[in-house]
């Protein structure tokens, strides 16, 4: 079968109205990144001045063979690091263990028990599928109201973005990474994830996996009280 190209309109209006559609295509795939950017604009900390929060949730970034990868790393690395500051005083730490041999949440709470997080401060929310999923559990089944979020940041607007939206107040603790293939890799895919957050944040979807309420924040914050 011949391929033939597409043909540009011939007259100056026909050439007009596809430039103008194009810009206005190209503004409305603009627009879910400006409202994550807008409505993060005050949420944002550093590690040395995010106020005291009692809990701080760190979100799964995949695991290299049962060990959580690099980034994964880098962001238990911070909660430890708020933790022995004091600003902290629980992590949830939520996660993929959608299959037996994949376990995030395990591996994060191993991690952060092996640099100085007792065990007893950490919970684990087993059902963090994405992102999404992520802050509706923390609010729903673990009762969590105000957090430090914990992730790159490239991630950390969506994060902060849509547990507001959940209900979570949230202030967000973006981990500076350098600029790898990884990093550029997930700043592209924010682009994408920025409209499907948008559409969460609007229609509220249920997650994939609610189930019901759980009391181990509340019982990691009574720990030694």
């Amino acid at each position: 079968m011949e391929f033939r190209r597409p043909r540009l309109p011939r007259t100056r209006a026909g050439r007009r109205r596809l430039v103008q559609a194009v810009m206005g295509g190209c503004v409305l795939a603009l627009l879910p990144a400006t409202w994550l950017h807008a409505a993060t604009a005050d949420r944002l900390r550093t590690a040395a001045d995010v106020p005291h929060t009692e809990v701080a949730v760190v979100f799964g970034a995949g695991l290299w063979d049962g060990e959580p990868s690099p980034y994964l790393a880098h962001r238990l690395d911070a909660a430890a690091e708020l933790y022995r500051a004091g600003r902290i005083e629980v992590v949830l730490v939520t996660g993929d263990n959608s299959r037996e041999d994949y376990d995030e949440p395990d591996a994060m709470r191993a991690y952060l028990t092996r640099h100085g997080v007792p065990d007893r401060r950490i919970v684990s929310d087993y059902a963090g599928f994405d992102t999404w999923d992520s802050c509706v559990r923390a609010k729903k089944v673990f009762g969590v109201d105000r957090a430090v979020l914990i992730s790159q940041g490239f991630h950390i607007r969506r994060a902060v973005a849509l547990c507001e939206a959940a209900g979570v107040t949230s202030y967000g603790v973006g981990v500076a990474e350098p600029h790898d293939v990884t990093w550029y890799y997930g700043g592209t895919r924010e682009v994408f994830a920025a409209g499907k957050a948008a559409l969460e944040a609007a229609f509220e979807p249920d997650p994939r996996f609610l189930g019901p309420k759980e009391p181990g924040v509340a019982r990691a914050l009574a720990a030694d009280r």
